[in-house]
This record gives C-alpha cells, sequence and structure tokens, in this order.
C-alpha cells in the first residue's frame, strides 16, 4: 500500500520561508510525478507544483519565482522549499503521488494523483 507523509509546515512571517518534505513508500518512487496541492480556508484545493520522473518541473502562476519542488529518489522524498511567502500562500499543503508512471506531459490535476498525504498547515502571518 502506498503511503505519502508530508512534513515541515508551520507559522511564518510574511517574506520568510519555509521547506515542507513529503516521503513515500509502498512503490517504486523514481518513475511517478510527484505534485503539492493547497487548500486555503473556504476555498477548493488547488495546484501548487509538480516534479515529473525526469526530474523536470511545473509551477502554478501563483507561486512561480517563489517556490521550488525537487526530488531525492534515494530517499523517496519530494520537497517544497518556499521563500518569500505571503498571507494568501496560507492553506493546508498536500502531496500526492501520480498515478502515471512514466509521465512526461503538462497536465497535473487532482484526479491524476492516485496517493495523497494527510495535509500540512502553513500559516504567513505577522
Amino acid at each position: 500500500q502506498v503511503q505519502v507523509v508530508e512534513s515541515g509546515g508551520g507559522l511564518v512571517q510574511p517574506g520568510g520561508s519555509l521547506r515542507l518534505s513529503c516521503a513515500a513508500s509502498g512503490r517504486t518512487f523514481s518513475t511517478y510525478a510527484m505534485g503539492w496541492f493547497r487548500q486555503a480556508p473556504g476555498k477548493e484545493r488547488e495546484f501548487v507544483a509538480a516534479i515529473r520522473w525526469t526530474g523536470s518541473t511545473y509551477y502554478a502562476d501563483s507561486v512561480k519565482g517563489r517556490f521550488t519542488i525537487s526530488r531525492d529518489n534515494a530517499k523517496n522524498t519530494v520537497y517544497l522549499q518556499m521563500n518569500s511567502l505571503k498571507p494568501e500562500d496560507t492553506a493546508v499543503y498536500y502531496c500526492a503521488a501520480d498515478k502515471r508512471e512514466y509521465y512526461t506531459g503538462r497536465y497535473f490535476r487532482e484526479n491524476d494523483f492516485a496517493y495523497w498525504g494527510q495535509g500540512t498547515q502553513v500559516t504567513c502571518s505577522s
């Protein structure tokens, strides 16, 4: 059974940084894309970033230039480095594992991800 576990959330001031980690287990890690989504209070869950099995990345416009997604296949872990955080980045952040092996396209929708973590809270406030 595939498990996805996030860590690293917390409270940070505007302009600050935070790094989220996500450990996956239960299947081959290196041949699947991984993604981050977030859900703010009263809003629908939205895509944040994804990293393909090749290591190439894809970002939502709202975080491009501020967030960086990366992966360490030796540790079965994906990271989300968040810099220049804004209050509007406040949300529960979810890590997810793609169900499409060897996928190299640019479409990362919620239903493309088969396995989800429990979420970690990120709060950006002064």
